[in-house]
């Protein structure tokens, strides 16, 4: 072999070597930073802005809001992370049950409901919402309202697996959002009355 050809070669080896060496780095950077950006459960759930991205129907309002419950009742939250899912969670009320839950009072409600579910050793294995097709719309006194229904499976410390209904009533502010007017058990709702 001619002594050009051999630097050639040699130079074309070291080429190539870098090359998948850089290639080996940037992909072990790209990992790197996709291990660093997964979030859990409770960022992803507060990292949505209601200001820009308010849920468009009654259904996708509850759900957001089940998501939020199900932060609060199965992770393990720390007291800041229960208050700024508590802040997300009121950004979904309307103005009255707003104003009827001063945020100090509320925030020590909510934990109190939260130690209690946990000590309880109970878990939210499953929500169910309503399929859009099963809302309830009326009005009543110049305002729009729905009524959905949406089903809790809960998981006891005993083991014992039941289903708690709950339904929601929703009422449309000014600016066409549906806000979340009040709730009750499904046991204690009789439609149509």
């Amino acid at each position: 072999m001619k002594k050009s050809t051999k630097t050639v070669t040699v130079i074309l080896i070291l080429v190539i070597a870098g090359l998948v060496g850089l290639y080996a780095f940037l992909m072990n950077r790209a990992r790197t930073r996709v291990a660093e950006t997964a979030m859990t459960t409770v960022q992803v759930v507060l990292n949505r802005n209601l200001d820009r991205d308010y849920p468009a129907t009654v259904k996708e309002v509850v759900k957001y809001y089940t998501e939020i419950e199900k932060c609060f009742y199965n992770e393990d939250c720390a007291d800041e992370e229960i208050e700024s899912l508590g802040v997300q969670a009121r950004k979904l009320y309307d103005q009255e049950l707003l104003a009827n839950n001063e945020m100090a009072s509320y925030l020590l409600k909510l934990k109190e409901e939260i130690k209690g579910f946990k000590d309880a050793k109970r878990r939210i294995t499953g929500i169910s919402v309503a399929s859009s097709t099963n809302v309830d719309f009326f009005s009543d006194d110049g305002f729009d309202f729905a009524r959905i229904y949406c089903g809790y499976t809960i998981r006891e410390s005993s083991g014992q697996v039941h289903t708690e209904g709950r339904v929601f009533l929703l009422r449309r502010d000014a600016d066409r959002h549906w806000k979340i007017y009040g709730w009750d058990s499904a046991d204690n709702v009789h439609v149509g009355e």
